[in-house]
């Protein structure tokens, strides 16, 4: 299902996804409601519902520094599998992390020999937090998890275009690009209960 001139809830606005991915849907005419920490507690699906109530679809980019990544990815995702059916979302697309990819050898990029080992538990919460949506959210709600298929590009200007392609360490992206990525995905999504990486062209 196409949605044009949509509402949607950004969770996360205040960071450099959520204010990119906040641009480029009022760029192309959505309504849009940014949410950040001050909001609510993303963990909480009664929150999510409270939130997200009266939107369409959500596009997700938080984090909490604050709490153990292989508590607080599990926990939002299993909050936004019952809070945002709750409101009647039918369309999550979601921030995930390269790390927790295959890349084209089919080796996950953070098993990649001479890849950082030093934020490993923080790659693998993330991964159990995409594990978590897929257990938790019911058909009613269409997800998808994008990545940056390596990491974000703050140097160079956006390129215009991107490409749907397996982890690889020196791939790059822009957060406008990237954005362009999470919203052709709310507008007419082809890419449903599956996690995705993202590079610049």
């Amino acid at each position: 299902m196409e949605m044009n001139n949509s509402r949607i809830i950004v969770f996360g606005a205040g960071g450099r996804v959520g204010r990119a991915a906040v641009a480029e849907a009022r760029r192309r005419g959505h309504e849009v409601t940014p949410a950040g920490r001050a909001d609510g507690q993303v963990t909480d699906a009664a929150t999510v519902a409270r939130l997200a109530a009266g939107h369409d679809a959500a596009i997700v980019a938080v984090y909490d520094p604050a709490v153990p990544a292989g508590e607080f990815f599990p926990s939002l995702a299993r909050a936004l599998g019952v809070g945002l059916p709750a409101a009647g979302v039918t369309r999550l697309v979601s921030v995930g992390l390269a790390s927790v990819l295959p890349t084209a050898s089919g080796a996950l990029l953070m098993d990649v020999p001479g890849y950082p080992q030093e934020w490993r538990e923080f790659y693998v919460g993330h991964g159990a937090g995409t594990e978590a949506l897929r257990a938790a959210a019911p058909e009613a709600l269409d997800w998808v998890v994008m990545s940056p298929a390596g990491d974000f590009d703050d140097a160079d200007e956006p390129s215009g275009g991107y490409a749907l392609v397996p982890a690889a360490a020196d791939s790059r992206i822009t957060h406008a690009d990237f954005a362009r990525a999470l919203l052709d995905q709310v507008e007419a999504p082809t890419l449903h209960r599956t996690h995705v990486g993202v590079s610049a062209i």
